[in-house]
């Protein structure tokens, strides 16, 4: 009988409070059980310079997944924003926690649409800069890295006059009395997984799935599978920057997801509705609609 549990995280405050908030869950429903978490250096957290869209895809999971085939760790906790859709073999995602809040947030000293023209926004996600471009195109864009706290200290310091980041993890840090502007849906689509935290694990460890069983929460589930099917029948390993959202409700799952051009000419946005528990098969819809729109093109571009 197992009597121990390993947690391999990231060691940045967010990512301990994340890995901390499943640990209690297992702790809560296998009281029996040793949940420790072990940190582990990613090259995402060595790396704080490199823009997010150039640096390569997994740079915050690779080192946790190595841990995990080396069974250095038993579990690995993500946010599911940074996880590829391609997992490597022996490899498996078993739980999606409840998700937060998917939005995307604006610090800054006032309201979007009352920020001066020239005013500059930093954020470390190309699919936020185009956005923002798109709403506001006389606002100036700076690439910017690094914690939370830190970008948080920038526009204290005036360096920046607002920073764009996810709701979720002002929430999970305890910071929502500093956002500033929660930014709409219809302008603003968010990562895909964004607000949603996975657990990953190996597929030869049987008895995890029904320990992890309590963590995961099905609605999160289902529309974070139909926004990956869409992310990976899209075209989602290239750098092209790509959003989705599913929302579920009394079992119907609506998805809806944006295609731009890395160069800010053009996005394209379109949705998809249906049963939740078909949310594979919706992303794949969602996907091939809009390749008929010509979303290849702008993603070759």
């Amino acid at each position: 009988m197992r009597t121990r549990i390993v947690i391999g995280s990231r060691g940045s405050r967010l990512a301990l409070i994340q890995a901390e908030s499943v640990a209690v869950t297992i702790r809560k429903a296998n009281p029996h059980l040793e949940v420790s978490i072990s940190l582990i250096v990613t090259s995402g957290d060595r790396d704080r310079h490199t823009p997010l869209d150039r640096i390569g895809v997994g740079v915050f999971v690779k080192e946790l997944e190595a841990a995990l085939l080396e069974g250095r760790v038993d579990i690995a906790v993500h946010s599911l924003k940074d996880v590829p859709t391609d997992i490597p073999q022996g490899l498996c995602l078993l739980a999606v926690t409840e998700r937060l809040d998917p939005r995307d947030v604006l610090v800054a000293r006032s309201r979007l649409d009352d920020l001066a023209p020239g005013s500059t926004i930093g954020t470390d996600s190309l699919r936020r800069a185009l956005q923002l471009a798109q709403y506001r195109p006389d606002l100036k864009v700076c690439s910017m890295r690094g914690n939370i706290d830190t970008r948080l200290r920038k526009v204290s310091a005036a360096e920046v006059h607002g920073i764009i980041v996810a709701a979720a993890a002002m929430m999970r840090l305890g910071w929502e009395d500093k956002i500033t502007e929660y930014l709409p849906l219809e302008h603003f689509l968010p990562a895909v997984g964004q607000g949603a935290l996975v657990v990953e694990a190996r597929m030869d460890d049987a008895d995890l799935a029904e320990i992890l069983r309590p963590v995961n929460h099905l609605p999160s589930w289902q529309s974070v599978t139909a926004e990956r099917a869409f992310l990976r029948a899209v075209g989602g390993g290239c750098r092209a920057p790509i959003a989705a959202l599913g929302r579920v409700s009394s079992n119907t799952l609506k998805l809806e997801g944006m295609v731009a051009d890395s160069a800010g000419g053009k996005m394209l946005r379109a949705s998809e509705e249906g049963a939740a528990m078909s949310s594979l098969e919706m992303g794949a819809r969602l996907a091939q609609k809009m390749l008929n729109m010509r979303a290849s093109q702008l993603m070759t571009r």
